[in-house]
């Protein structure tokens, strides 16, 4: 029986995953499960670090006006710039360096 964060670092050896996209996968729902899985990829980023692997970070992307965040483990809530809510999640996946 594999860890959580043990099932969210196989997934994402094989593909790109939103944190929406791990929630479903990993079937956790409620209002937390979004935050816990952003604490989950923290420390998923330090342990591939140290497997010599690496954390990609598609950055979060505002669907209304194009404005592209910093490429980080978080979900933004609005656009700094258009104030729209209206955002992409940032996309993440494993690769070995």
């Amino acid at each position: 029986m594999m860890t959580r964060r043990q099932r969210i670092i196989s997934l994402l050896e094989e593909r790109d995953y939103s944190v929406s996209e791990l929630a479903m996968a990993l079937e956790l729902r409620g209002r937390g499960s979004k935050r816990l899985i952003l604490e989950e990829l923290k420390v998923i980023q330090r342990i591939v670090k140290r497997d010599g692997k690496v954390l990609l970070i598609k950055p979060a992307e505002c669907r209304k006006c194009g404005f592209v965040f910093k490429p980080e483990i978080n979900i933004p809530s609005r656009c700094p710039r258009c104030k729209s809510e209206w955002i992409e999640e940032p996309r993440f996946k494993i690769e070995v360096r």
